[in-house]
């Protein structure tokens, strides 16, 4: 039955799959502050030569409407029709070791069937271990190193969550697959990514660096991180920039790092001040009033060539 949600199946390329290969799920949809999902797809996709072996069927899963394709209109003709794509690929690291990688649009419909699949398709190649990456926006300071939530089955590696929340959420298909897999004993484990809530529309490259180390350190893969670490550091630049030439910016900077390094402090208390109320995640509203309208009114957009929009 779950066949059926393929378009395409590339049958030598899938029966000569080596076993046992981690498998990176980058997955884009409802969230993905900093563009920290579709930076680690695209950059994936440039430098680990991808595969593809299995092709999903756009139509079953995909809400046109919510996400129109592009089309390019030249003159008096349409040319370049980009559909949504999801797949299933072979690549490899700088190293040439290989690995799976699930990559394109979050499912819109079928999700359970389409998680169905991947579980199915976990089994057949045996893989060693799952790893996804988000990103939210929160009251963070961008001078300090990205945190992450961690979760799955590597007690190794949630030891080093930084948040640990227990809240109600809107579900991605990375948690529900997550979900899946630990309900069935396989390896998982998923990263969701702290974003300084003002930089949160722009392209975040230190985000990059974040998930390549936390992939890397979930999946025993090496990935080259230099041309991502140096972008990072040239937007931090821009971002220190803009900042220090507005007062009200650098107050709420200060009260951003203070209340960031006693949360760090106190480590194991879920009710830092990280946290909304109860415990919960900040809404839109709470956060506006806790950051006193950080850069309100600044509304230079990402393509500005002065830098990246502050918020």
């Amino acid at each position: 039955m779950t066949e059926t949600l393929f378009s395409a199946v590339y049958a030598e390329r899938r029966a000569s799959v080596a076993k046992g290969l981690p498998l990176v799920v980058a997955l884009s949809g409802s969230t993905d502050a900093g563009n920290a999902v579709s930076q680690l797809e695209q950059y994936l996709w440039e430098r680990c030569k991808p595969e593809e072996i299995i092709r999903f069927d756009t139509d079953l899963l995909l809400d046109y409407r919510a996400r129109r394709p592009l089309i390019t209109f030249d003159e008096d003709h349409f040319t370049d029709y980009s559909p949504e794509e999801l797949t299933l690929s072979l690549a490899r690291d700088e190293l040439g070791a290989p690995f799976l990688l699930l990559s394109g649009f979050e499912p819109d419909f079928r999700w359970e069937a389409f998680v169905e699949a991947v579980l199915l398709l976990v089994h057949e190649f045996e893989v060693s271990i799952t790893t996804w990456v988000q990103a939210i926006p929160m009251p963070v300071p961008h001078t300090r190193p990205i945190v992450a939530t961690v979760s799955g089955t590597r007690e190794d590696l949630m030891e080093r969550s930084a948040w640990k929340p227990t809240t109600r959420l809107p579900a991605s298909i990375v948690h529900l697959l997550e979900y899946r897999l630990h309900g069935v004993g396989e390896e998982v484990v998923g990263f969701a990514h702290l974003v300084p809530h003002y930089l949160a529309n722009n392209e975040y490259p230190e985000l990059l660096t974040a998930a390549l180390d936390n992939v890397m350190a979930a999946t025993g893969l090496l990935f080259a991180t230099d041309e991502a670490k140096e972008r990072a550091h040239e937007f931090r630049q821009q971002v220190d920039r803009q900042i220090s030439e507005n007062e009200e910016s650098r107050d709420m900077l200060d009260n951003l790092e203070r209340r960031f390094d006693q949360y760090v402090e106190a480590h194991g208390d879920r009710s830092s001040s990280l946290l909304g109320e109860e415990g919960t995640m900040p809404t839109a509203d709470q956060l506006a009033s806790e950051l006193e309208r950080f850069l309100a009114e600044r509304q230079q957009g990402p393509e500005n060539n002065d830098g990246p929009a502050v918020q």
